[in-house]
């Protein structure tokens, strides 16, 4: 009998040992942190979270939803094989911080000690870079019908530069994210005829729109900034800049879409320039393949595109884009030696969250580097997003019309035009 209570004693006091050697998860300690981290950049308010998640007050009523989204890997949403590549901006989930969550919400989600609460992060308000130094705000709203489809629309707004300006961080900020699908800011520069017949200051469609090449932009590192959903802002490293050249003109390309109710928006840009000029100038280049014809009902139909680089450059990133039949992406470089290498791998691309995938460092691809694309599309009645799985689908501007393009930002010396960079892409298309 002395034995057995001996039994019972110890087996007590090993379950006490283990429960004081498993603290309890809380809000305040353990799961504020991670929300920091991967969660406020987009839940906070004015962004594109639909709840904030900045104290335990607004995050505890979602408890439940955080767990199952944490669980599916629904959220944060970030879609790169982990086998290819090192991001800077990886914001998915480590498996000990969705432990963490899930633990908290398993012990019934406690707020903890306030002593253990980090300090809040000091966002900019309406911004997710820090405070611009130069804000360029479309002047007059665009109006959005309630029905049908509207076409790409422009807006011109001249920069008044007198010197030549190198931007460091840059963000696109919506005016109304229920109209406005993605936009795009381009510069025209001095010398350029590109839209010269239209007006400034208004919204206008070119009428030699014919497809989505931004009506005829001349040069590939036009393009300066963009929104699309999801995107989180892009922060050059310190030694890297993009040019907006002297005597410069800003051209707002949006895309907005009919949702049932007529909207209108008035979207803007923040720049915060370099203090220095870079050691790398960065710019945009891009395989695409306009050409290809999906059949209906294909449930992985495979387009490729690609371009050569002409000179040594350092990849600063990859941006996937396609519309709502994309399925997969994957970039490839294939060196001058003759090897292979996968740089990023997007298994499940989701055209609701358009993200861009920075590299950890830049890398150096050498002159003769061949950058390669391959998409699939699903065509086929199985895509639940499939405006119509019995048409064959080709290139065009609208969501129920496909692109392909693998966008990818480099950095090359600021001396060289970024034409000198690939013979190809010299015209915009996104």
């Amino acid at each position: 009998m002395l034995r057995f209570f001996a039994a019972i004693a110890t087996v007590g006091m090993a379950a006490m040992a283990a429960d004081v050697s498993t603290p309890v998860v809380t809000f305040n300690k353990d799961v504020l942190p991670v929300l920091q981290k991967n969660c406020q950049t987009c839940h906070r308010p004015g962004e594109i979270g639909p709840m904030a998640l900045l104290t335990y007050e607004g995050t505890r009523p979602w408890a439940k939803s955080i767990k199952a989204a944490v669980l599916s890997k629904k959220m944060p949403p970030w879609f790169a094989d982990p086998k290819y590549g090192h991001f800077s901006n990886d914001r998915s989930l480590s498996q000990a911080d969705v432990n963490t969550l899930v633990a908290w919400v398993d012990a019934g989600a406690p707020e903890g000690d306030a002593k253990d609460r980090p300090a809040p992060v000091q966002w900019t308000e309406g911004w997710n870079i820090p405070k611009p130094d130069l804000v360029v705000e479309m002047p007059t709203e665009v109006a959005v019908p309630a029905k049908g489809t509207v076409e790409y629309t422009y807006m011109i707004v001249p920069t008044g530069f007198t010197e030549d300006r190198w931007v460091q961080e840059m963000e696109v900020r919506p005016g109304n994210r229920a109209v406005l699908h993605h936009g795009n800011v381009y510069i025209r520069r001095p010398g350029s005829s590109w839209l010269r017949k239209y007006p400034v200051g208004v919204a206008f469609v070119p009428d030699e729109q014919k497809f989505s090449s931004s009506a005829g932009a001349p040069a590939i590192d036009e393009n300066v900034a963009g929104y699309t959903p999801g995107k989180q802002t892009v922060v050059l490293k310190p030694e890297q800049a993009k040019l907006i050249p002297a005597g410069s003109d800003i051209v707002f390309q949006m895309h907005y879409t009919a949702n049932g109710t007529a909207g209108s928006d008035r979207s803007k840009i923040g720049f915060v320039f370099a203090k220095q000029p870079p050691e790398k100038r960065v710019a945009r280049i891009f395989a695409a393949n306009t050409s290809f014809a999906i059949p209906a009902g294909a449930e992985d139909y495979r387009v490729e595109a690609s371009t050569v680089l002409q000179n040594d450059t350092d990849l600063v990133s990859l941006k996937p884009h396609m519309h709502l039949r994309g399925k997969w992406m994957e970039f490839s470089a294939v060196y001058p030696t003759g090897e292979k290498e996968i740089l990023l791998r997007v298994p499940h691309y989701d055209f609701n969250w358009q993200l861009e995938f920075i590299l950890d460092r830049p890398k150096l691809l050498p002159k003769g580097t061949r950058l390669e694309v391959s998409a699939g599309f699903d065509n086929s009645p199985n895509n639940k997003f499939n405006p119509d799985p019995s048409k064959e689908v080709r290139w065009g501007d609208q969501s129920w019309e496909e692109m392909m393009i693998g966008y990818f930002e480099i950095g090359f010396n600021p001396k060289m035009d970024v034409t000198a960079m690939t013979g190809a892409g010299r015209k915009q298309l996104e």
